[in-house]
């Protein structure tokens, strides 16, 4: 039946009445959206079940995607659209004197994640419902997810996110699917009278796991697939051991914030329970539900792909083998053979420290018998490869070394698929951070470069850009992103250029109007938008792009008239807790922007804004506004990068180093519709191995960069001299980490580049024009199927 606006309209008020027993005069918002989140779930819900019910009766391969994170956004506008009935609900709900998006606005978004890797996973929960892929998210429902994120004289401070005190509308929690994971205690191993070896648990103590269930519509299909999320509560038998309320805390933070503080042994133990937690429950529902498969033990890679997001759910392989060989009793090498076909493995770093390492005292304490079965993996990879390759490789590649458990060592060794997430990152794997697995196991690395969820950074974030292609380009390109380069038809289309233009100014007003309200800035939309928006870290380099603005500062308090374009720079981020240098730039970037912003001497051409609580949500609204996107890490450690696609989409010119995905925009869009700056990664090695790196000299022998650095403690910026000396002491006692005053002066030389071509409006047209269409090369959907055919080996159960 097609669903009318007078469908809607009626069910809207028929639900309202039934729930809240109240007329729409009298609701409140928060009503109206509970009202319109329960009228969509009903739309979704009866394919939902068909989904997986066929998907059962079909003995459908189905692949279950581990991630810590999980960064869906609001998900109101988004089922809607996926539905197909966006606009029937919208002009419906304004025929009633009702706002979409006053309603959307109820909704809080989902604190799973805390930058990329989180919304990776979230656009690949929509892409393979999209494509019809059978695919299934595992992670964790946490109660605050990472933190909330204010500004105090210019500070970070964390406060809980309590983003599910309003309820979560999408999950619905399934008690029938709970199981329990042990933790602690001591573990002895029995030989039985068949000879093998049965494990005797003594002690510790168990957590039920109670799965939550979002479903993950697709795009204009009936494809519902389900994302699960664990949540901690007391198991029956062990109430009395958490009486105590020290003992019941200690529960309450295992599902309670994301990535808890490492930097004591307490934050460890959480850490590492926390990953054993999700992953446990997560392998036990997959074993639970394969065995109503009524199929052999042995085969369960022909029905189930289990994938390993980043290194915190590595243990998803000992997990596996623990069930294998404890439950099932299955022989040890068969058990292998299967487990290494279930599981793959996405490396999403190139920085060693990145790579998860636990001390085998902790595994020992908080799952002793994963540590035995991680020293049986251990021992028999030793065995296997030692005299086939030099005993110091295989001292280099062990899981257990240095009394730690090196857990992508885990993942490497117990999966048939190991891929980097961008071309350059991929070599990078092979050629250097994990080249002695490379060597032995050259079969399984290969590349899968990011993509994004296209439909909720253009047709939902951006109404107006997208209305603006359906009407020269028509609408294909919803369902199929690379008709994008349609667009490249009209590049000489003044009249395109003209609205693209105009999308682009309302969007930027959108923006202007948050930065009034909630930072009590004025800024012009006439200005060029230049925006960073990623996690604050040193070589992420926002310190390069705040010395940047410095300079600028200092030019135009020289020369107030000098003939530059005005300038917004707009920072979000968050540091974490613990990472004191992060949170000085933060600091420094506000006592920046607080003296900037007050100077009327440089006539307004420079304003600096740090918006707050940077989320999904917030970068809806930001992203459609960028003229320039910042990509400025140092060249070999970015891995991909998913907002530089992001901006492209949107039209913005990617202000870049040759790094992560960076290389690929270039090589998509052309030398002339990208400005590229700074060291390459051949060049950053080779400072690495000829340890000739001098950030003093470049200092002492550079004017422009002296006076910069000097700024941060010279009284230039108020209010820091402690962190201003702290950021002065890492670029010059220190020795500049990443780089930053190597690639300064290039950087700056960029800058002017994007100050002049901004200046010749038909050219800036035509760079962004060319920028979305190719921004199509970047869809999840097309990496999705990527991963399905190469890695995973699943298939639609049905053509859409």
């Amino acid at each position: 039946m097609t669903f009318t606006k007078k469908n809607f309209k009626e069910e809207f008020e028929e639900r309202l009445q039934e729930r809240f027993a109240l007329s729409i005069e009298d609701a409140s918002n928060k009503e109206l959206y509970e009202t319109l989140g329960k009228l969509v779930t009903s739309h979704y819900s009866r394919n939902w079940k068909h989904t997986r019910q066929d998907y059962l009766e079909e003995k459908q391969k189905q692949v279950y995607y581990f991630s810590i994170e999980f960064l869906p956004g609001r998900m109101l506008k988004s089922n809607l659209l996926n539905l197909g009935i966006y606009d029937t609900v919208e002009e419906g709900l304004k025929d009633l004197g009702i706002s979409l998006d006053d309603l959307a606005k109820e909704e809080p978004d989902m604190a799973l994640g805390n930058g990329g890797l989180g919304r990776l996973a979230s656009c690949f929960m929509d892409s393979l419902a999209s494509i019809g892929m059978p695919g299934n998210g595992n992670g964790i429902r946490y109660e605050y997810g990472l933190f909330k994120q204010k500004f105090v004289d210019g500070y970070q401070v964390e406060l809980p996110d309590e983003w599910l005190n309003s309820r979560n509308m999408w999950e619905v929690r399934r008690e029938s699917k709970a199981v329990d994971v042990h933790f602690g205690g001591k573990v002895y191993l029995i030989e039985t009278p068949t000879g093998q070896l049965k494990p005797m648990y003594k002690g510790g103590y168990s957590i039920k796991a109670i799965p939550y269930d979002t479903g993950m519509t697709g795009f204009e299909n009936d494809t519902v697939n389900t994302m699960r999320l664990w949540s901690a509560e007391v198991t029956e038998e062990e109430k009395a051991n958490f009486q105590h309320f020290e003992n019941r805390q200690e529960l309450q933070n295992l599902t309670s914030v994301l990535y808890p503080d490492d930097s004591n042994e307490h934050g460890r133990r959480f850490r590492l329970s926390q990953e054993y937690f999700f992953v446990s429950a997560g392998m036990q529902s997959i074993f639970n539900y394969y065995k109503t498969l009524d199929l052999p033990m042995t085969e369960m890679n022909k029905a189930i792909a289990i994938h390993i997001n980043d290194t915190h759910p590595a243990m998803c392989v000992a997990e596996l083998m623990r069930l294998f060989v404890d439950e099932e009793g299955m022989a040890w090498e068969k058990a292998w053979d299967v487990t290494t076909k279930v599981m793959s493995y996405t490396n999403h770093t190139i920085m060693s420290e990145a790579l998860e390492k636990w001390q085998t005292s902790l595994i020992k304490e908080v799952c002793p018998r994963i540590f035995q079965i991680i020293e049986e993996i251990d021992r028999r990879y030793v065995e296997e490869w030692q005299c086939v390759f030099d005993d110091e490789l295989i001292k280099r590649t062990r899981i257990i070394r240095h009394d730690q458990v090196h857990m992508a060592h885990l993942a490497i060794i117990g999966s048939h698929s190991v891929n980097g997430v961008a071309k350059l990152h991929s070599d990078l794997l092979k050629s250097v951070v994990l080249k002695d697995f490379y060597a032995i196991y050259p079969e399984r690395f290969n590349n899968k470069t990011n993509g994004i969820a296209q439909r909720r950074w253009s047709q939902l974030s951006n109404p107006l850009l997208s209305k603006t292609l359906d009407k020269y380009i028509g609408k294909t390109w919803r369902k199929d992103t690379g008709d994008l380069r349609l667009l490249l038809n009209h590049e000489n289309n003044d009249k395109l250029l003209n609205d693209l233009a105009n999308a682009k100014y309302e969007n930027k007003k959108r923006l202007a109007a948050y930065i009034k309200e909630h930072n009590q800035v004025e800024v012009s939309p006439d200005a060029i938008f230049d925006i960073q928006i990623k996690r604050l870290h040193a070589y992420k380099r926002q310190l390069m792009n705040l010395m940047h603005i410095i300079k600028l500062y200092l030019d135009l308090k020289e020369n107030p008239d000098l003939d530059i374009t005005p300038r917004v720079f707009i920072f979000g981020a968050k540091a974490a807790p613990s990472y004191h240098f992060a949170k000085s730039v933060i600091k420094l970037i506000n006592e920046t922007a607080n003296l900037v912003n007050n100077d009327d001497s440089i006539q307004g051409k420079l304003k600096v804004v740090f918006l707050e609580n940077y989320n999904v949500s917030l970068a809806e609204i930001i992203i459609p506004a960028a003229d320039v996107s910042e990509q400025i890490s140092l060249a070999s450690k970015e891995a991909s990068g998913t907002s530089n696609m992001k901006f492209m989409l949107n039209g913005a010119i990617t202000l870049a180093t040759l790094d992560g995905a960076n290389i690929e925009i270039k090589d998509a869009v052309g030398d002339d519709n990208i400005a590229i700056f700074g060291l390459t990664e051949a060049e950053v090695y080779r400072y690495y191995n000829e340890q000739n790196y001098n950030a003093s000299d470049i200092y002492q022998n550079n004017p422009i960069i002296h006076r910069v650095v000097n700024a941060f403690v010279d009284g230039t910026i108020p209010n820091c001299s402690m962190e201003g000396q702290q950021i002065f002491d890492s670029l010059i006692k220190y020795n500049d980490e990443f780089f930053v005053l190597r690639d300064f002066i290039s950087y700056c030389e960029a800058q002017e580049w994007i100050d002049e071509s901004y200046k010749d409006k038909k050219k800036w047209g035509k760079m962004s024009l060319t920028n979305i269409a190719h921004a199509g090369h970047f869809s999840s959907d097309d990496t999705v199927r990527k991963y399905s055919e190469d890695i995973w080996r699943i298939a639609p159960i049905r053509k859409h």
